[in-house]
């Protein structure tokens, strides 16, 4: 008996090891992951490891405030994210999510901060700025998704990277059908090339492309409904399925910056480390050689960091604004030791940026970079006080330049990376405590100065905000918020923010005045836009109008004479302009908001006592 276990033991197949993703999932503990069905799908089956996914992802805070989206209606480029479930480096929520999903549906996941970029040595890495420790939803559209039994791998290929749209791809390819018969042939002289997304190959066969990585071989099996017609493979008629051999030799990573395909990167030789875990961090130290090529007739060479800076690299710290936007934003999106060929629009070139005196004004250009390597920023961990604050200042002072600069947005950046590492700042003593608060409330005021610059009024007064919250008397956020106050339209805020300036501060009577002096021209601008906007309007008698109507920049506004019981009151003893006004959200859409209250105070002047806003 004793023998007989022994040899059922000794045959017992071996238990698989738990992969990565499998301790991953481990870590999930209920509640953190919850899901919210809100587009049904089809079929009958979701995804499992091995199939490539195509989704959409919009997140945002619980709130509903926009994070960040793939769709270009949110600012996205609108290019939907391609992963291969079990090995692409995906986000523990969605790793364990996208599998409960049918293609086609739509759902809201709702996702603890260690199911997202919060989770403990998280394989992605989070963007500048994400609220990595909020609580998210991500709104996840499973686009479609390639089944893994389509694809048999005949040898193991290198890396994590997959090819997608727009990537170059060289492969070696054959065809037959079921019965072996040979089709098509690329296995000879150079390998088949195309590019990813422009159906220059069948439609299944580049899906599962897509699932393969660099050297990787594998047996395709594409039926009917995916052999799709393509420069590789002209005829398809009368094949119901066909076995496709591919060697997937070398792919080029390219990237469309803007989404728009003005301002491509193309990778041409690959660098060090992972994707996109060991590329540049923000204010980083970069050194980098490039040659800048004019895109005309010519193709002019106009500098180039071997030639005319004596083979010096040039270097710069990335996010201030110290060479072309387009310029930074693919050097940041490169490894160490990789050289790509960058493609730019003028806008993102030479045009809002120093022009050399050899490129013309609307110039195309064309860099070619080298990435030598990056020095990260300085952490701030073990350092004193002092030092800290000393870091802060400089910080502060390059983000006071760009803002001079008109650079809004990078200048933000410089503050808002203060504030979070002010985050784990913990001053010792009183005079510290002022000192640190001082400087962390000047910095929330910077940022929201920024704000205001960019047209952000809400905002700005939501930064104003966390200041005023902790000192109310706070004179310049005071002002401040009273500025964003009267850019928003709001101008019985603004009034009393001003107002409250003189009351705290006497020494500052002279700005308030002057602010309280320009908010009553913005009144007065305001009133008589709403005077010229409304002018058949008011050039009536009360009683002699009975409806009248005017498209504001799309806003419609009713107003009507009501009944003399109407006007004073409804039957619950309501007013009627108050019961029938739209929601404050309503009120202030469109320009309109910059002259209510004003706009209705001349109604009432008027004998019109209810305006609907729709």
């Amino acid at each position: 008996m004793a023998a007989n276990e022994d040899a059922a033991h000794e045959f017992a197949p071996k238990k698989k090891p738990p992969s990565e993703d499998e301790k991953r999932k481990k870590k999930i503990v209920p509640g953190s992951l919850m899901k919210a069905l809100m587009r049904p799908g089809g079929g009958d089956a979701g995804p499992s490891d091995g199939d490539q996914i195509i989704y959409h992802c919009t997140i945002r805070t619980l709130d509903g405030v926009l994070v960040e989206s793939t769709r270009s209606d949110y600012g996205g480029k609108g290019i939907p994210i391609r992963h291969v479930l079990g090995k692409s480096k995906m986000l523990l929520g969605l790793l364990e999510g996208i599998p409960s999903m049918l293609k086609g549906e739509v759902a809201m996941f709702k996702m603890k901060p260690q199911l997202h970029y919060g989770e403990d040595d998280c394989p992605v890495s989070a963007p500048d700025g994400f609220p990595k420790d909020d609580d998210l939803h991500f709104e996840i559209e499973l686009i479609e998704f390639f089944k893994a039994k389509a694809r048999m791998v005949v040898r193991e290929g290198q890396g994590w990277e997959s090819p997608r749209e727009p990537y170059e791809v060289k492969a070696w390819i054959s065809a037959k059908t079921v019965t072996g018969k040979l089709i098509m042939s690329h296995t000879e002289g150079e390998p088949y090339f195309f590019t990813f997304g422009k159906s220059e190959v069948p439609k299944g066969l580049e899906m599962a492309i897509g699932t393969m990585v660099r050297e990787e071989k594998a047996v395709i099996y594409v039926t009917s409904q995916y052999l799709t017609e393509s420069p590789l493979m002209p005829v398809i008629e009368g094949y119901d399925e066909v076995h496709f051999e591919v060697e997937l030799v070398h792919f080029i990573q390219v990237r469309d910056m803007l989404g728009d395909g003005r301002l491509i990167k193309c990778r041409i030789h690959d660098g060090k480390g992972d994707f996109p875990m060991d590329c540049p961090l923000h204010d980083s130290l970069l050194r980098v050689h490039y040659k800048g090529t004019v895109l005309n007739e010519e193709k002019r060479v106009f500098y180039d960091t071997r030639v005319d800076n004596d083979g010096q690299p040039l270097e710069f710290y990335s996010g201030e604004g110290l060479v072309p936007e387009g310029f930074e934003m693919s050097v940041r999106l490169m490894l160490p030791g990789e050289i790509a060929l960058v493609t730019c629009p003028p806008d993102y070139a030479y045009d809002k940026f120093p022009r050399p005196v050899n490129v013309p004004e609307g110039a195309h250009i064309q860099w070619e970079i080298e990435l030598l390597g990056f020095e990260t920023p300085k952490d701030w961990t073990g350092l004193d006080f002092k030092s800290i604050m000393n870091e802060a200042e400089n910080i502060r002072n390059t983000g006071n330049r760009l803002f001079k600069e008109g650079k809004y947005e990078l200048a933000k950046a410089k503050y808002e990376k203060v504030l979070r590492e002010f985050n784990h700042v913990n001053p010792q003593d009183d005079e510290e405590g002022k000192f640190f608060a001082d400087t962390r409330n000047l910095l929330h005021l910077n940022v929201a100065a920024c704000h205001l610059k960019l047209g952000e009024c809400r905002k700005s007064i939501e930064t104003c905000n966390k200041v005023l919250e902790a000192n109310p008397a706070h004179v310049k956020g005071l002002y401040r918020r009273g500025m964003a106050y009267m850019a928003a339209g709001d101008f019985e805020e603004a009034r009393a923010d001003f107002k409250m300036m003189m009351k705290v501060d006497t020494s500052t009577e002279s700005d308030a005045t002057a602010a309280l002096q320009k908010l009553k021209q913005k009144e007065q601008d305001v009133e008589k836009k709403a005077r010229k906007q409304f002018k058949g309007l008011f050039d009536k008698k009360p009683g002699e109008i009975a409806e009248a109507k005017a498209d504001v920049d799309g806003d419609l506004i009713t107003s009507e004479i009501q009944k003399d019981d109407e006007v004073h009151g409804d039957s619950d003893g309501t007013n009627s302009e108050d019961s029938h006004e739209a929601p404050p959200e309503a009120q202030r859409t469109g320009w309109f908001s910059l002259f209510w209250p004003s706009g209705r105070r001349l109604f009432e002047s008027l004998g019109i006592n209810r305006c609907t806003i729709l």
